[in-house]
């Protein structure tokens, strides 16, 4: 790390940095193993040991006062020793980091308030897009589609994007992503209330919270960007998944597509008792509950944590609500999508499109895949690696369609 190697020469008396920091990765390792599961934590936390891990992670990327700030936080007492000018060096050199990190990624964090609480959430918003130049200084900002990510069970915005590794596609095709965040006081495991009645209804609860946030950063100018009000999609996992089908269902006026990931439809239970029955069982949901969007699905046939059924359910409740809006979609194909290498896994794809060729409705069943986001980045929670990519699926889909035409102008 440039401005903390060590001067003396004499390298048999005084330790190099290298073996320094090989020292200390040992010492943290041994510490996984000795307090990794003994320390109390919040059910909705990681685990210790992926904690202590992260702080390893930090540690081998050269980013040494994160892991030794992080350190401290863990093991109340226990501190480093550094000389005033190495620990002024390291602060300077982390915060030239973060800086260039958030320069790169233009990832960031906020709070928005409703209902008298305060949420946190985060907004990608990609860079290099601008139509702006010397000779048209007045040409407005350039407009991207938005996809609003709701994470699962267990999970928080930064853990969420992480494992969907969204924002890299966003990116690539010019999107913003909006990762709402549950709060701990609202579900202990961060899980969203999607079978609760106060949190299934306009403009209240959970829902309202969505759709104002989605609405506040339409509004708003990011650094000579802004939202595309007809390219709105909604999206999430398990409990996210769940949510999202709850939130397009409230307001399909918002939203030009939904994507439902190893969740349940609208509508499937109005307690946690009918909730664990429909998670175990498979629900068909509410009558009139699921939106006349198009809507893609993504479930795992080996999840035994919400059953397949459910996107099954989801699948049929938006192919239904589509028909009574006057669309005319027709399955055109059923693959079997070969693996490309020996760790994909087989997927039956089902596509219902339009008379144009827009697909509309698409279900995605992951042969023996897992309750985890299929293609997901390990570094994050509850991702798929080994399964076919539902962030590229999605967002392929997604791109496809805008708020008009409507379905019963197809």
């Amino acid at each position: 790390m440039a401005g903390l190697e060590n001067t003396n020469t004499n390298e048999s008396r005084t330790p190099s940095h290298a073996q320094a920091r090989k020292k200390a990765y040992h010492l943290l390792q041994c510490s996984i193993e000795l307090i990794g599961d003994c320390v109390p934590q919040a059910p909705y936390q990681k685990s210790w040991r992926q904690l202590l891990a992260d702080a390893l992670q930090d540690s081998r990327l050269g980013q040494r006062l994160v892991a030794t700030r992080w350190w401290q936080r863990v093991m109340p007492g226990q501190r480093a020793s550094q000389s005033p000018g190495e620990q002024g060096q390291a602060e300077a050199l982390a915060e030239s980091q973060t800086q260039t990190q958030t320069q790169v990624s233009n990832f960031t964090d906020s709070i928005f308030s409703f209902g008298g609480k305060a949420y946190p959430y985060r907004l990608y918003v990609p860079t290099g897009f601008t139509t702006a130049n010397a000779n048209q200084p007045l040409q407005p900002p350039v407009q991207h589609p938005l996809i609003v990510l709701l994470h699962g069970c267990k999970q928080d915005a930064q853990d969420f994007a992480q494992g969907t590794a969204m924002n890299a596609l966003a990116q690539a095709h010019g999107c913003m992503v909006l990762y709402p965040e549950q709060l701990p006081k609202a579900n202990q495991a961060r899980c969203w209330n999607w079978y609760e009645p106060e949190h299934q209804l306009l403009d209240q609860g959970e829902p309202g919270m969505i759709a104002a946030l989605t609405r506040y950063v339409l509004n708003g100018d990011h650094g000579g960007a802004q939202a595309d009000p007809e390219r709105v999609y909604i999206a999430g996992l398990s409990a996210g998944g769940a949510m999202a089908a709850v939130v397009a269902g409230l307001y399909p006026d918002l939203f030009a597509a939904v994507g439902v990931h190893s969740g349940l439809p609208a509508g499937a239970a109005q307690d946690l008792m009918s909730a664990f029955a429909a998670m175990r069982k498979g629900a068909k949901g509410g009558a009139g509950s699921a939106a006349a969007l198009p809507t893609i699905v993504f479930h795992g046939t080996a999840d035994t944590t919400v059953h397949p059924d459910n996107g099954e359910n989801i699948t049929r409740g938006a192919l239904d609500a589509l028909k009574a809006s006057g669309a005319l979609l027709e399955r055109r194909q059923e693959q079997t999508d070969a693996p490309t290498h020996a760790t994909v896994q087989r997927t039956e794809r089902r596509v219902y499109r339009s008379a144009e060729g827009l697909s509309y409705v698409e279900h995605w069943r992951v042969l023996d895949g897992p309750h985890a986001w299929s293609g997901g980045d390990a570094a994050g929670s509850f991702t798929a690696p080994e399964g076919p990519s539902a962030s590229e699926a999605m967002l392929t889909f997604f791109l496809q369609h805008k708020k008009r035409p409507k379905p019963n102008e197809i």
